[in-house]
């Protein structure tokens, strides 16, 4: 295709790959030369070839995914080209708990992409009648927590055909898409770091009313503490499960660890299933003249930043939760189709921190010492 001297090159390079995407040269999804090589193949700066493939991210030609680059876009698919806007949707209850780096993670996550593909991000209150924005159009994130959200609104907006994902929670009955953290693997994974130092006696802290009371997060941590153990034909001890009531606080951690340490064969490990209830157990161990983690390895989870300046610094589970946005972006941007949404479901794996607050177990020889 000839150029015209007025022309821009940025709108040049705009339709002339609008030309080999009308001629099939390229197809629905098929990647697109980066910037770079855009730049070299129209003999221009990366400056212009930017420029072109943002605007034709705006016009709905092309989506871009984070880390792999850009693609075109499937023909006749008007969601992608009508929809400007995405909204974390959640219950007002929750907004306290907004500074805790599960969500802000999130939120950069799903941010990232969101400005990669021209899409405005928001977040959206549900008021009591549960409403959401008033753009049909739009696509919803939906954050929901099990104490505070009625779910017979997810029902009402499935059958509005609204565009949406859930995060953290998940109704697999209702067929709605969903992303979450893999808490089972997280449980799992947290557990074997201490099994894999030569624990077998491993506390666990939770906060619920009791064993079957307690939220789908922690439960599912429970699980796959329980699935480590079988695997290494380790005996569950159900004694050195402690279960409080109350939120998942230092507080907590720290009656659930006097509770364990004062038990007549106390464990040698404790999972604390949070970095809160970690820190409180820190502070219950050091009222109790116990060494962590000479006496008793400690292991957290969330990798909070106050976790990496703890003393000693806390073993934990990071949840990976910037993945987590991205991913709900992009299946909510480039992946959603109405006749396909209960199938999919994608479950993000946590990463083990080993710091210094657990350690392999102590022998007879090193008591000794």
């Amino acid at each position: 295709m000839e150029k015209s001297d007025k022309m821009p090159m940025y709108q040049y390079i705009m339709k002339d790959i609008k030309r080999r995407i009308e001629a099939g040269e390229f197809k629905a999804h098929d990647p697109l030369p980066t910037q770079i090589e855009l730049a070299r193949q129209y003999n221009t700066s990366e400056i212009t070839s930017r420029r072109a493939l943002s605007d034709l991210v705006q016009e709905g030609y092309v989506y871009r995914i984070r880390g792999k680059g850009s693609f075109v876009n499937e023909a006749g698919a008007p969601q992608r080209k009508s929809m400007r806007t995405v909204y974390l949707a959640y219950k007002n209850e929750v907004v306290a708990a907004f500074n805790h780096p599960f969500f802000t993670e999130m939120f950069q996550g799903i941010r990232d992409v969101c400005e990669e593909n021209g899409i405005r991000f928001f977040l959206w209150g549900l008021n009591e009648e549960y409403k959401l924005p008033d753009d049909p159009d739009a696509g919803i994130i939906l954050l929901t927590t099990n104490h505070v959200f009625d779910i017979q609104h997810l029902t009402g907006w499935k059958e509005e055909k609204r565009r949406m994902v859930t995060v953290h929670f998940f109704y697999p009955h209702l067929g709605i898409p969903y992303v979450i953290v893999d808490n089972l693997t997280g449980g799992y994974l947290a557990t074997q770091h201490l099994i894999s130092l030569g624990h077998r006696d491993i506390g666990l802290i939770l906060p619920g009313e009791s064993m079957v009371d307690v939220n789908q997060e922690f439960s599912l941590r429970l699980q796959g503490y329980r699935l480590a153990l079988s695997q290494h034909q380790i005996p569950f001890n159900q004694e050195w499960i402690t279960v409080l009531p109350g939120e998942d606080f230092a507080e907590t951690g720290y009656r659930g660890f006097k509770s364990l340490m004062s038990m007549e064969h106390p464990p040698t490990a404790v999972f604390a299933s949070s970095d809160l209830k970690a820190i409180g157990a820190m502070d219950a161990a050091r009222e109790m003249g116990i060494r962590i983690p000479e006496d008793v390895s400690l292991m957290g989870y969330d990798d909070l930043a106050m976790s990496a300046f703890a003393n000693p610094a806390l073993s934990t589970v990071n949840q990976n939760t910037r993945k987590l946005g991205e991913r709900a972006a992009e299946i909510l941007l480039f992946e959603l189709r109405e006749e396909e949404n209960g199938q999919i479901r994608e479950e993000i794996v946590p990463t083990v921190i080993v710091r210094d607050s657990t350690a392999p177990l102590a022998t007879d020889a090193d008591a000794q010492r």
